[in-house]
């Protein structure tokens, strides 16, 4: 089994666990970056009050809206930029050997190398699994804006609306509703911000591998060993990664989030956005500033928890699958969370 292969299997499996434990924070956050009043009413709530909220008002369901596609969407995201990273990775690496043997470098894949490596990953990525996301983030806003829509006087044409359409909202049919707005382009809503987006596992990278290579060093001038980092090293170094690339591109996640949830159609144009340079000078003009930071708190704390638990549950399954292989616990630790 080649290495690309087996990063791409583990990253798929930590992705999943990961994304089981943090799910219910997603659902809120997606919910918060997606508010489009420019009151500060709900962000005065904290992310377990608004958890709450949503049991109270939805049960358990509202928090776990979307989780079947997310779960899929996870899956495939990690597993294709898993694959696809090890593959330019080791790419990299064998050009860097060659520039060594001219007398060029160390033999080390550099800053700029693996960012750029990161980078192409996640261009790859993100093309390919654009429209799952599309799907998962309809899914976590529908029921918002179906109680939104409830708080409204209802007139003898909302009883008869309210009969005719259907009231489940489950995967087909969002997939369904997407389709008869925009066509099959419409899956690739958000598609320009979510490419600026490989920016933060490339931040992310350049950070965790700057640190991971200072223990490596460490621990080698101290005879213990380059590869003995420990499980919580590696939790810990994921956090500290992601909370980095997470606060630097915030900003693109809300322009994502906002072009891929429902469009208020024929409604409110401040709801409106017609693309990514509108969804940008909207959110400013109506918003302000605070609009691009909205349920920021939240996603540092979702996102961190993920990624710290992806970093050490997919490096546990490499291990696992190279001893069951070769016998041998030796791996290179290359990872990128969702």
């Amino acid at each position: 089994m080649s290495d690309a292969l087996i990063s791409g299997l583990a990253g798929a499996g930590g992705g999943i666990i990961a994304q089981l434990i943090t799910y219910p924070l997603q659902t809120v956050n997606t919910r918060q970056q997606t508010d489009r009043n420019s009151k500060k009413m709900k962000q005065t709530l904290g992310s377990i009050e608004q958890i709450c909220q949503v049991v109270r008002q939805e049960g358990w369901d509202g928090l776990y809206s979307g989780l079947g596609p997310s779960l899929i969407g996870t899956a495939a995201s990690q597993g294709v930029y898993y694959y696809f990273y090890q593959i330019f990775r080791n790419r990299a690496e064998t050009d860097a050997l060659e520039r060594k043997k001219k007398g060029n470098g160390d033999g080390s894949v550099g800053m700029f190398s693996s960012l750029l490596v990161a980078a192409l990953s996640g261009c790859v990525n993100v093309l390919l699994t654009n429209p799952i996301w599309v799907v998962v983030t309809r899914m976590q806003t529908h029921t918002r804006k179906d109680k939104d829509n409830h708080t409204k006087p209802v007139t003898s044409q909302d009883a008869i609306s309210a009969v005719v359409e259907p009231t489940p909202y489950g995967t087909s049919h969002t997939i369904q509703e997407v389709y008869s707005e925009a066509g099959v382009w419409g899956f690739w809503n958000g598609v320009f911000p979510t490419l600026f987006m490989v920016s933060n596992p490339s931040i992310q990278f350049m950070l965790y591998e700057t640190l991971l290579k200072k223990i490596r060093k460490q621990r080698a001038s101290s005879n213990k060993g380059a590869n003995d980092v420990t499980a919580l090293e590696i939790f810990l170094l994921g956090a500290v990664a992601k909370l980095g690339a997470t606060v630097v591109t915030y900003p693109l996640l809300v322009i994502k989030s906002r072009l891929q949830a429902k469009q208020d159609v024929g409604g409110d144009k401040r709801h409106h956005y017609k693309g990514t340079l509108d969804a940008i000078v909207k959110i400013l003009r109506y918003e302000g500033f605070h609009g691009f930071c909205k349920g920021m708190g939240t996603k540092i704390v979702q996102s961190v928890l993920a990624a710290a638990v992806l970093f050490m549950v997919k490096e546990e399954l490499v291990r696992g699958a190279r001893w069951l292989l070769t016998g041998s616990s030796a791996t290179s630790i290359r990872l990128k969370p969702h």
